[in-house]
């Protein structure tokens, strides 16, 4: 199978050497996207609830551009830079998402890109068309 990059303008642009998302046959590899605005690339607030909603959205708009949906997603990887934000990143992920839920993982770390207070990656698979 041959790999196709996933792009889109309604999601931020990369900011280094990767592409917003690669799909391999039905499965969709999503690079991590940061709260930035897609129009401007700059934060949409120092509002970390702000941000995590950002974070969500763009997600969203790289899944509808690999031709699936937010909640095709199966594995999520949450980088937090304080582990203390989790039950507000829980609020914000139950109004993106319906049950069943996809995996997903929270790490804590010590910075993220330009400074951002949550970065989120995942997998997608998209639905068969059989």
């Amino acid at each position: 199978m041959s790999k196709v990059i996933i792009s889109t303008d309604k999601a931020p642009a990369a900011i280094g050497t990767y592409s917003q998302a690669v799909k391999i046959g039905t499965t969709v590899y999503l690079s991590g996207q940061i709260p930035l605005d897609p129009e401007t690339m700059e934060f949409v607030s120092e509002d970390f609830r702000a941000q995590a909603v950002q974070v969500f959205k763009n997600l969203s708009a790289v899944c509808v551009a690999a031709g699936g949906e937010l909640q095709d997603m199966v594995k999520v990887q949450i980088y937090l830079t304080d582990l203390g934000q989790f039950a507000i990143v829980n609020e914000v992920m139950a109004e993106f998402f319906r049950t069943p839920y996809p995996a997903r993982a929270a790490i804590g770390v010590k910075a993220l890109p330009k400074g951002a207070q949550i970065e989120i990656d995942g997998v997608m698979e998209l639905p068969s068309t059989n």
